[in-house]
């Protein structure tokens, strides 16, 4: 094998000695999952005592504001170290502009100002771009069926500025505007938010794996066309790396490849070329694939779940944003 000294054959080397017992697999396990390495992505909604199932994605639910102390803490208690905050916007304060975005009372910034006041040394990281709140259902603003680029990036910055002002640990812009990493950092620290980190959406890609999110916050129904003209060609992966190349430049402290299954040498890659923090987005199609195959009998959910989630680890990614953060957790904890 390339790379590899020369192994004696076969009797001498049997490669099933170290797989005997249970206790010598976990001695030789050359990648391991754990807790640390995951950051659960939730869904708010206006309105009280709610939890309403998504439909689309099997055992996740939107949760109203009241809910989200308990519902962190118990993520807490688990040992995950970060949750990500994704409003349902209402169609009434959706607009051409996305102008609820730099609202400092909407929905994201009274969530984490909750979410900050009840569960301590939780990270609360916030994603930036329009698609929530335009009533073209894209990241960015559209003119004459155009996503324009720097008008998006100005509203992306007073956008990430209101959700450090309201406690937001991790900003992540997931628009894919060319320069915005650059802007809202320039922005953040303006306005005396040097501390705060960025989390750069660096290879996102125009992927059919997002239908379910779309569902969970409500900007499936708006969209118009595709969002191929910002997002990433799925058959491009030197672009990736420009693309991640250029983030980090502009100040980007951690990046991410979104999707996740289909990109894993995406991971792989970025993460051997550039050595920094890299994430991966373990997004809601593939989620719903595996829990609609649990339903059907043709998959062990809970052991095919771990196995994808251990994939990550082996590509490569520091962490991990996984719907069934808090399902692995346990399974972490349960030993």
């Amino acid at each position: 094998m390339t790379g590899f000294p020369p192994t004696p054959a076969f009797p001498v080397t049997r490669m099933r000695r170290t797989r005997t017992q249970n206790w010598l697999r976990r001695l030789v396990r050359e990648n391991q999952l754990t807790v640390d390495d995951l950051i659960w992505p939730i869904f708010v909604v206006e309105g009280a005592g709610k939890r309403q199932p998504v439909p689309s994605m099997p055992g996740v639910e939107r949760l109203s504001i009241d809910m989200l102390a308990e519902e962190v803490g118990q993520a807490k208690e688990l040992g995950i170290p970060a949750v990500a905050v994704f409003p349902y916007t209402e169609d009434n304060l959706k607009t051409p502009d996305g102008r609820e975005a730099v609202n400092g009372d909407n929905l994201v910034c009274r969530s984490v100002r909750e979410i900050k006041k009840h569960v301590h040394d939780m990270g609360v990281l916030c994603d930036v771009a329009l698609d929530p709140y335009n009533s073209d259902g894209h990241d960015g603003i559209v003119k004459n069926g155009i996503i324009v680029n720097d008008e998006t990036v100005e509203i992306l910055c007073q956008q990430s500025i209101v959700q450090a002002q309201a406690g937001c640990d991790v900003i992540a812009p997931s628009d894919m505007m060319d320069g915005r990493v650059g802007a809202i950092r320039k922005a953040l620290d303006a306005h005396g938010f040097q501390d705060v980190t960025i989390m750069a959406y660096a290879a996102k890609y125009a992927s059919a794996f997002y239908g379910p999110f779309r569902d969970a916050v409500g900007s499936g129904g708006t969209l118009t066309g595709d969002k191929k003209t910002y997002q990433m060609d799925p058959g491009n992966i030197d672009e990736a790396l420009r693309e991640v190349a250029l983030d980090i430049a502009e100040g980007a402290d951690m990046v991410m490849v979104k999707p996740g299954l289909p990109y894993l040498d995406v991971v792989s890659r970025v993460k051997r070329q550039f050595g920094v923090p890299t994430y991966a987005y373990n997004v809601s199609g593939e989620y719903a694939m595996l829990r609609a195959a649990s339903q059907q009998g043709w998959l062990d959910y809970p052991s095919a779940m771990m196995e994808m989630l251990t994939g990550f680890k082996r590509a490569g990614a520091d962490g991990i944003l996984t719907y069934a953060a808090r399902d692995a957790a346990k399974i972490l904890r349960a030993g």
